[in-house]
């Protein structure tokens, strides 16, 4: 079994600690991550021109999403520093208020979606075919928005209250339900005359499956676990907590933002630089990291619930420390994964798109080679990002990723690519370099700031909440 008591978050090893709460949620992010590569693999079977008009739509849907992420970090860190300082009633309370901002910020994604979709993908210059498949995907999963939020803050609601395989037992629910059902939407396969809806059958499954886990979870929220549960008393509707989830959570949504606009800058460079070949290649290496950062980012779930606890506990060292020590397991681990990429990326390009064209292959192999250079700063840079959300200083983990992604990634990419003819790898190699530059810039401001008082400030804040 996996489960961390309390007692143990805020007084055992935190090592164990750590890695316990982190294990289901290394398996949470691993069944999310499989929803993506059973829908690459299912739609790679229709094309590469399939794969690359999903792959327009991978940075904008975590664009769109960027504002879902206000209700996913405010109330996991608002349920924790609340847990930990014993005020239960105020964290069943902060779940509610996550839950029905995710349902209304969900509501206007969706709006937003079906009256500028069609704009939005025409901007990327991407070829006819591509850009019409990936209209009708966009416009078809923004119908789940509302759904998803949901079931996202309802996971943060028990991550911040320490348990961590509640939420692993939700995405479980949504990717069974997705793989099921891919093969009969996207083909129609068992289905007498019926051929599948293609790329919006990929996108419908992914609905479904978001649906039935919504269900689930809010049937154990209803019906408690672990001392976890929204009851009658905390189905109130209260500004101060929605100001301070919102508090938390809207740098988080300007940090996504500034990170995912940017990828759309680079997929216009992309496929300016290589068309449809290096689209997919970029595609196809963006689903394989997924896939390598799932250890840094269960493990950076469970450090925001494991500081955010210890600073509602009083306990800033413990804090500081849960930063360092996950930072340290989170570079090694990838160091070992980036290793393992670099060694064999062609069999892993062969998995996802098993008829890719020589060019696309050949790209997507140089691709995954330079991602595993910068792997270990990635795992650093998750942790770090951690260590500043799970003390409410969400402002900063937005400002360095503004730097990193508009100061450094963007600038060397346009200018490699468009001004100086280095072809699309110069984009590859922009990837690469800034995630380095990022993680190096956090860490050392984080040992700056924790050495004058943040964790200190975030301990105030925390034991004096707004009235």
């Amino acid at each position: 079994m996996v489960d961390v008591s309390r007692e143990e978050i805020t007084n055992g090893s935190l090592t164990r600690a750590l890695l316990l709460l982190a294990a289901p949620l290394v398996m949470q992010n691993l069944v999310q991550v499989a929803q993506q590569v059973v829908d690459t693999f299912w739609l790679g079977r229709l094309g590469e021109d399939t794969v690359a008009a999903v792959g327009l739509n991978f940075p904008l849907l975590a664009l769109l999403f960027s504002a879902v992420m206000i209700t996913n970090v405010g109330t996991q860190v608002l349920v924790s520093q609340r847990v930990g300082a014993n005020d239960e009633s105020g964290a069943r309370r902060a779940v509610f208020h996550g839950v029905t901002l995710a349902l209304v910020l969900g509501t206007m994604l969706a709006a937003f979606v079906f009256v500028f979709g069609v704009g939005i993908i025409s901007l990327f210059g991407a070829e006819a075919s591509v850009a019409s498949m990936g209209v009708v995907y966009l416009t078809t999963y923004s119908l789940g928005f509302p759904l998803i939020g949901m079931c996202d803050a309802i996971e943060m609601g028990f991550i911040g209250w320490g348990d961590s395989r509640a939420a692993l037992y939700i995405n479980i629910i949504a990717v069974v339900v997705n793989m099921i059902l891919d093969p009969f939407l996207i083909f129609g396969y068992g289905i007498p005359d019926f051929s599948g809806f293609q790329v919006a059958g990929a996108a419908l499954a992914t609905i479904l499956g978001y649906a039935m886990s919504l269900l689930f979870a809010l049937g154990m929220t209803l019906r408690g676990r672990n001392g976890f549960s929204i009851t009658r008393k905390s189905m109130t509707f209260r500004r101060t907590d929605y100001r301070e989830i919102l508090d938390i959570g809207l740098p988080i949504c300007g940090q996504r933002a500034a990170g995912q606009s940017v990828r759309l800058f680079i997929i216009a460079v992309v496929v300016s630089a290589g068309g449809s070949a290096a689209l997919a290649a970029y595609t196809v290496g963006a689903r394989i990291a997924s896939v390598a950062f799932i250890p840094a980012g269960g493990l950076s779930q469970a450090a925001q619930s494991i500081i955010g606890q210890n600073i509602g506990a009083d306990k800033p060292m413990r804090a500081r420390r849960t930063t360092w020590t996950g930072a340290a397991i989170a570079a090694i681990g990838l160091t070992f994964v980036g290793v393992v990429q670099w060694a064999a990326p062609g069999a892993l390009v062969r998995i996802f798109v098993p008829d890719m064209t020589p060019n696309g292959f050949k790209l997507t192999v140089e691709y995954l080679k330079i991602l595993a250079y910068g792997y270990w700063a990635i795992g650093a840079m998750y942790l770090f990002n951690a260590g500043f959300n799970g003390a409410r200083r969400t402002k900063v983990t937005m400002l360095a990723d503004l730097l990193k992604y508009w100061s450094v990634r963007l600038p060397i990419a346009a200018i490699g690519v468009l001004w100086f003819g280095y072809t699309v790898r110069a984009a590859f190699w922009a990837v690469t370099i800034s995630n380095i530059v990022g993680a190096i810039g956090a860490g050392t401001y984080y040992y700056y700031s924790t050495s004058n008082g943040m964790i200190e400030r975030a301990i105030e804040t925390a034991s004096n909440p707004a009235d």
